[in-house]
């Protein structure tokens, strides 16, 4: 027997801990959804806090009204008791006349018969002993019996010792008392005790009033004040709720409507009901949203007079600069019959007309990006080459900034769909930019790749970004710092058409920076452009954030010139 209660044990344990395990899971989900519901339902918060606080009202008088409705009913009661007491006590003291040097039982017999007469005299003409009720009535004699027990007839045993000492010491007093039969159950008493003294023998009247009836009125009130608040509960919640819901519809109403027009839909309107204050956060809204309205259709109209403006003037500018361009070329080829001075300044409008193109260029590519008709020419090739060649590009540049360019490659082939002409040209902006900026330090090109996505960082250690302009190097012919001498020439739209580049093959180009720490610029490109890239490989900010300078020894592993021929010819295979 006792081995298998020691193996059922354990299986009860383990199905407890279940029980309690699933207990544990369910209120943890039940506490979640509430949380949830409570940050994004105003309604449901008005409703519950309305409900929490009529609650506490509710048990507040409610424990108030229970208190003064069983004090009512025990002041009643013990008044008409102890009037009632007193009327008994005079029927005993008339019948109990004479009573002296009785033997134990004669006593016993008289004190009886007392009970009997108390028991049967009428006390109806007594209003306030008709209002106590039934009750047992006791006598008990000073004196002591053979036995060393006071005489006593009734239930004397019933009476507490406390409440015979005071009557004893001739104070009329009550009591309340719950006395437990032979049976188990208790009744509660209010028992009044007053003395005879109008005897030869000192003589104590018990009547024993029991409490069931007001007991019974108590727990009636209690269930009626239980019922009747949850009652009452229940309709507060329900006009809570009804009401905030009339308040709660309309901002409901407002808050998609304002979605739908952040979405695009600027024809999104409020319905305008009455002439309230929810009306008139209708009407200030409508007027709102036409006043947006108005302004972005005049924003994209100038915007398009702006991209026409730029794309035709960049179109008309480019006949006469290949006219001047032939020119340059004419007189740079023969500027070495030239006086030095003339010789010079034909280098100079040489490179001029290169920024002077390269400047066209760029704005050829924004007008046809902002007009969206430029296409991604995808292919699945390896992004690694690509990462090369655009090192080798700003090589030159470097050397002359005196930085070197690091470049950290995986082993492995990583295979991306992506426009291998627009990465170049990303990777190629990028690196010029940092290298502008780096101060003559190293410059870091990385390549990350997962299962879903491709990042290349560009990491440099110089001035770095102050706050709040990380949002704005994107922004086009925006430069952080007017003042300083760039080596590059740039546009200043190099990075807003790398973003736009980035953009068009489903990817995004961030920006990092801190005063001290340099600047780290990450383009995060998909795999393949029918799967979202998810989680970049690389993180931003780099995780040498705040190294405040670049570590002694680093190596420009940049491959040399003829190297990046054999992977072109390698890949060509």
């Amino acid at each position: 027997m006792s081995t298998e209660t020691g193996r059922r044990l354990p299986a009860f344990a383990r199905s407890t801990a279940r029980l309690v395990r699933r207990v544990v899971v369910f209120a943890r989900r039940r506490a979640v959804a509430f949380n949830e519901l409570w940050k994004h339902s105003l309604q449901f918060r008005v409703t519950v806090s309305t409900l929490a606080l009529s609650s506490a009202v509710v048990f507040v008088l409610g424990m108030v009204l229970q208190n003064q409705i069983t004090e009512r009913l025990l002041d009643t009661k013990r008044d008409a008791a102890i009037a009632q007491t007193r009327a008994a006590a005079d029927t005993a003291a008339g019948e109990l006349v004479g009573l002296g040097s009785e033997n134990d039982e004669a006593l016993t017999n008289r004190l009886e018969n007392a009970l009997k007469k108390i028991a049967i005299t009428p006390t109806s003409q007594d209003a306030a002993g008709s209002a106590a009720g039934t009750f047992v009535p006791v006598l008990a004699s000073g004196g002591r019996n053979q036995s060393g027990d006071p005489a006593s007839a009734g239930p004397f045993e019933n009476v507490p010792p406390r409440l015979r000492q005071f009557v004893e010491a001739d104070q009329t007093s009550w009591l309340e008392h719950t006395v437990t039969d032979d049976g188990g159950s208790r009744t509660t008493y209010l028992i009044v005790g007053t003395p005879l003294n109008t005897v030869a023998s000192p003589l104590q009247l018990y009547l024993l009033f029991p409490l069931t009836t007001e007991q019974n009125t108590v727990s009636t009130v209690q269930n009626t004040l239980l019922v009747g608040g949850l009652v009452l509960l229940l309709l507060l919640a329900g006009i809570t709720n009804l009401v905030t819901r009339q308040v709660v519809r309309p901002v409901r109403q407002a808050a998609a409507a304002a979605e739908q027009f952040a979405g695009g839909d600027l024809d999104q309107r409020l319905a305008v009901l009455g002439e309230d204050d929810l009306a008139k956060l209708a009407v200030s809204y409508n007027e709102m949203a036409a006043s947006i309205q108005r302004q972005i259709r005049q924003l994209e109209e100038f915007g398009g007079l702006q991209r026409r403006f730029t794309s035709d003037v960049s179109h008309e500018l480019r006949t006469p600069l290949t006219t001047v361009r032939m020119a340059a070329d004419v007189l740079h080829a023969s500027r070495e019959q030239f006086p030095a001075g003339l010789a010079r300044s034909t280098e100079l409008l040489v490179d001029e007309l290169d920024r002077f193109e390269a400047l066209l260029g760029d704005l050829l590519e924004i007008s046809r990006l902002d007009a969206g008709v430029e296409e991604l020419a995808a292919e699945y090739i390896d992004v690694r080459p690509i990462a090369t060649r655009a090192v080798e590009q700003v090589r030159v540049i470097a050397g002359n900034a005196g930085s070197s360019v690091e470049l950290v490659l995986p082993e492995d082939e990583v295979i991306a769909e992506v426009d291998a002409r627009r990465v170049e040209r990303i990777l190629r902006n990028l690196l010029a930019n940092a290298v502008d900026h780096s101060e003559g330090k190293p410059v870091v090109l990385t390549v990350g790749a997962n299962e879903t996505a491709v990042a290349i960082t560009v990491r440099d250690h110089g001035v770095g970004l102050r706050p709040g302009e990380a949002d704005l190097v994107f922004n086009r012919f925006w430069r952080a710092d007017p003042s300083r001498n760039r080596r590059t020439g740039g546009t200043g739209l190099g990075l807003a058409i790398s973003q736009e580049d980035a953009r068009l093959h489903g990817g995004e180009l961030d920006a990092w920076g801190e005063p001290g720490h340099g600047a780290c610029f990450r383009l995060l490109l998909p795999r393949s452009q029918d799967v979202p890239a998810g989680d970049p490989p690389l993180t931003l900010p780099p995780p040498d954030r705040f190294a405040a300078e670049v570590p002694l020894g680093i190596i420009d592993v940049t491959p040399a010139p003829e190297a990046i021929f054999a992977e072109r010819e390698g890949i060509g295979q």
